[in-house]
């Protein structure tokens, strides 16, 4: 892998992003935007919002991440761009590689906007340290970029790609243990569970939000999210086609 072209790929993709107000405004405004909702709506009672909010910092970021990511590699494929770099000595990890990390630093930046502003402006309260919050966030941003660079192989128009979210998304959202705690869900689905992120994500910003302390399952956590974001890019890898059939 040639560091100089992964980093060019990154660059092209952060320049092409700069030019786009409307991505930029759902990367970055648009998780602040709702999570400020949810402030007001629960603006009576803080206590709910002090237990919400940090588990919907779980599930923002990747959400908005995977969206993004999976729609505008895709275009990359549709338009010809892939086909034309592949043919040059960029090869599909550093196409890959560039995409992570333009989009990752994307996820960072969209990740300490809103956790900012809800520990800040918002006075989300936790019981642990703010940064460990902070570092979920990040992790779950990252992992929805990988997430999405996965399944756009799997898409031929943008608008399959869009259709990829309630499969892939949806699912996790109702086993999390967001709406009903893992541990109450049927045995069956207590085990789909623990086969999703996040289920790791949403228990890592629980852990973190009501317990306070760092110890066990915390760490399982956070090593479990690095190791899904490694193998999803891994496997983006080898899916990548050069064109859309």
């Amino acid at each position: 892998m040639n560091r100089r072209r992964l980093f060019a790929t990154a660059h092209r993709v952060l320049t092409q992003l700069r030019h786009d107000p409307r991505t930029l405004i759902l990367l970055l405004v648009v998780p602040c935007v709702l999570l400020a909702l949810l402030a007001w709506v629960l603006v009576d009672n803080p206590a709910a919002f002090d237990d919400f909010g940090p588990q919907l910092l779980a599930i923002f970021p990747l959400i908005v991440m995977f969206l993004v990511t999976s729609i505008a590699t895709l275009r990359e494929r549709s338009s010809g761009t892939l086909e034309r770099l592949l043919a040059m000595p960029v090869g599909k990890v550093e196409f890959l590689g560039g995409y992570a990390v333009a989009l990752g630093a994307m996820a960072t930046l969209q990740a300490l906007l809103a956790s900012g502003l809800s520990l800040g402006l918002l006075g989300m309260d936790v019981a642990g340290p703010a940064w460990a919050v902070i570092l979920v966030a990040v992790l779950v941003a990252v992992l929805g970029t990988s997430l999405g660079l996965f399944v756009s192989a799997f898409a031929r128009t943008e608008f399959q790609a869009v259709q990829f979210m309630p499969a892939m998304v949806f699912p996790q959202l109702l086993l999390c243990g967001l709406i009903v705690p893992v541990a109450a869900l049927p045995p069956l689905l207590e085990r789909v569970a623990w086969l999703l992120p996040m289920t790791y994500a949403v228990q890592a910003m629980q852990h973190v939000s009501r317990v306070g302390t760092l110890d066990s399952p915390f760490p399982k956590d956070v090593l479990v999210m690095v190791g899904f974001t490694v193998v999803l890019l891994l496997l983006g890898s080898v899916t990548l086609r050069r064109r859309t059939p």
